[in-house]
């Protein structure tokens, strides 16, 4: 993983061509970069980044943010409503509640 203003890049080997390859993740535009070097790699990565957000100034567009901090998810009402119940206990709002509970979850990722 390889992370520049804030973008991530996964990146992979090609043992046939001898490259490595990379594509920004979290972002709808596809944004790719290559390298025969880890050298290569970072300054091709870079340069993707830096081109991405000259070409979306340039036309005017907001750049994608890598991730927002938002998103939704659909769940039952009765899961819903035992969220809710769990956070009221807890005294928080269910979005400080959730976000806790991943955050403690996400540690394990």
């Amino acid at each position: 993983m390889m992370e520049y203003k804030g973008y991530r890049a996964q990146i992979e080997f090609d043992q046939d061509a001898e490259l490595f390859h990379g594509e920004i993740l979290g972002i709808r535009d596809v944004v790719t970069f290559q390298g025969c070097s880890v050298a290569e790699l970072k300054a091709a990565f870079q340069d993707s980044v830096d081109d991405y957000l000259d070409f979306c100034a340039s036309k005017g567009k907001t750049p994608d943010k890598p991730y927002s901090g938002r998103f939704n998810v659909r769940i039952s009402p009765e899961l819903h409503r035992r969220l809710e119940e769990e956070a009221r206990i807890h005294n928080t709002s269910l979005n400080q509640w959730v976000t806790q509970k991943l955050a403690a979850d996400g540690q394990n990722l």
